[in-house]
């Protein structure tokens, strides 16, 4: 039987057992000795620290959870935040830079334009506070600061009359302004750079036989030709006897020539006459003569032109040379036959004689007037069908390539040999007279297409040959026309 103590010691002892089941603190307590001591269900798991568990996990979630926001949110106030206003302080720190260095300059160069008067402040203090310096001393000393001032100021031209402004005007405007330095040291000199490690492409050019130069090619001789002159004066013709033609060059793959010769008397191009053509020779024996009508008067204007070809049966017939002769009388009166020999010069082409342009110049330097007097022209080429030419003369001015004015002739119709007689009038100072030149061109008139050039030539000091002559010799003699013919040149 038991007592009322005994079940309050089973009571403690249940309780005791229970808590020691809940607590697992004994290792060899087992949980199906605990359900079968406390009466629990099978199918009901004793999960003893299961809440705690649960908080546990669930806090480190969300700690970490948290800081990868931080994290996130840290990253994204860096970007959008930090980066830019760190640039932005970086520009405006450079700009504070740059601005201080462009002060920097300014102030220098305010230093540098107002040295001159800063020194002579310096120096009216030294003549106030030094009463010692003689007077004399203080004189020089005034005088050397003002010619050393003296050298910023802007030189000016000297008065001219009206009529040279527009002239003036148009000329390129030099202005050399002496830079003043200060300083005791010598003005650093500009390093030249060396020609180490730099390619010269003229090093690298291969000079090869067919790029020679022209000049040198107008002078080879391509042989030698033999021919007569006789004049009758009862019937005013000029006979032209070819005899033969020496040391031709080889135009053909044999190492021979066909040859011939064209014979014109220029400037009449309309009249010619050929030789025979002689076949496979270098050395050929034409012995040809040819009768040219000339007036007497006119002989001492005329040329003899030769021209030697190299006869070609499927293609153009090749140009060997040709030989020119400008002065009739040269070798003799015409009046008996004269053998003449020639070398026959280098040429590609037939060369067109443009015909001659004669003016007049004159220089008035105290009213600095040049004066160009058109003459006449004569031997023109035929630009028209009709075989003449529509010629008017046209003047430009030239200073330094540039053209400044141009003035122009008349028009004369339907001829090879116009007269004009016209003057043509330009302001120049003589300061002025070694920048200039007259560029002289002979224009065909078209009414309707575009006006073609005829032939040009140039007076100056920068001209050539007679150009430059005919300019000097002006210079030479003012007051007084200067005239001369003047060949005409594409």
């Amino acid at each position: 039987m038991s007592g009322p103590g005994e079940d309050g010691r089973c009571r403690r002892a249940i309780s005791i057992l229970t808590e020691l089941c809940q607590k697992k603190s004994l290792p060899s307590l087992d949980l199906d000795t605990c359900r079968e001591f406390l009466l629990l269900p099978s199918d009901q798991s004793l999960i003893i620290s299961e809440p705690e568990l649960s908080v546990s996990l669930l806090a480190v979630i969300v700690v970490v959870c948290g800081l990868a926001l931080v994290a996130v949110f840290v990253f994204l106030f860096w970007k959008l935040c930090w980066v830019p206003w760190r640039n932005k302080a970086l520009s405006s720190h450079l700009a504070v830079l740059r601005s201080g260095a462009g002060a920097k300059d300014s102030m220098a160069d305010k230093l540098k334009d107002t040295g001159a008067i800063s020194f002579l402040e310096a120096a009216v203090k030294i003549s106030h506070t030094s009463p010692d310096i003689p007077a004399e001393v203080q004189m020089s000393m005034k005088d050397h600061i003002m010619r050393r001032t003296r050298i910023q100021r802007q030189t000016t031209e000297p008065a001219s009359s009206t009529r040279h402004i527009s002239f003036k005007r148009h000329l390129p405007r030099q202005m050399h302004v002496a830079s003043m330095d200060y300083g005791l040291e010598p003005p650093a000199v500009a390093e030249q750079p060396t020609s180490i490690g730099r390619i010269k492409p003229e090093l690298y050019k291969q000079k090869t036989v067919d790029t020679e130069d022209p000049k040198k090619e107008a002078e080879k001789t391509c042989g030698k030709i033999n021919f007569t002159l006789k004049y009758d004066y009862e019937n005013e013709t000029l006979t032209v006897r070819i005899l033969r033609a020496f040391d031709l060059p080889a135009k053909d793959f044999c190492g021979s020539s066909d040859p011939y010769v064209k014979i014109y008397l220029l400037p009449d191009r309309k009249r010619k006459f050929q030789t025979r053509v002689h076949r496979k020779t270098l050395n050929p024996t034409f012995d040809e003569s040819f009768h040219f009508p000339v007036p007497h008067e006119e002989l001492a204007s005329r040329k003899l032109h030769l021209s030697v070809f190299d006869f070609d049966r499927f293609s153009r017939h090749d140009m060997i040379g040709e030989v020119i002769l400008e002065n009739l009388f040269e070798d003799s009166d015409l009046s008996r036959e004269t053998s003449i020999w020639r070398d026959i010069q280098y040429a590609t082409t037939e060369s067109v004689d443009l015909g001659e342009i004669m003016f007049s110049l004159c220089y008035l330097p105290t009213a600095g007037r040049l004066t160009l007097t058109v003459i006449k022209c004569r031997n023109l080429k035929a630009m028209d069908i009709t075989g003449y030419s529509d010629p008017y003369v046209k003047v430009s001015l030239l200073c330094d390539g540039r053209r400044l004015k141009k003035k122009k002739t008349t028009i004369k119709k339907n001829t090879l040999n116009p007269t004009y007689n016209e003057a043509i009038i330009f302001d120049i100072p003589p300061e002025n007279m070694d920048q200039v030149s007259l560029l002289i061109s002979v224009m065909d008139y078209d009414r309707v297409g575009h006006n073609e050039i005829i032939g040009v030539c140039r007076v100056g000091v920068n001209a050539e040959g007679l150009g430059r002559d005919h300019w000097n010799e002006m210079l030479a003699y003012p007051r007084k026309p200067i005239a001369h013919w003047h060949p005409l040149v594409e």
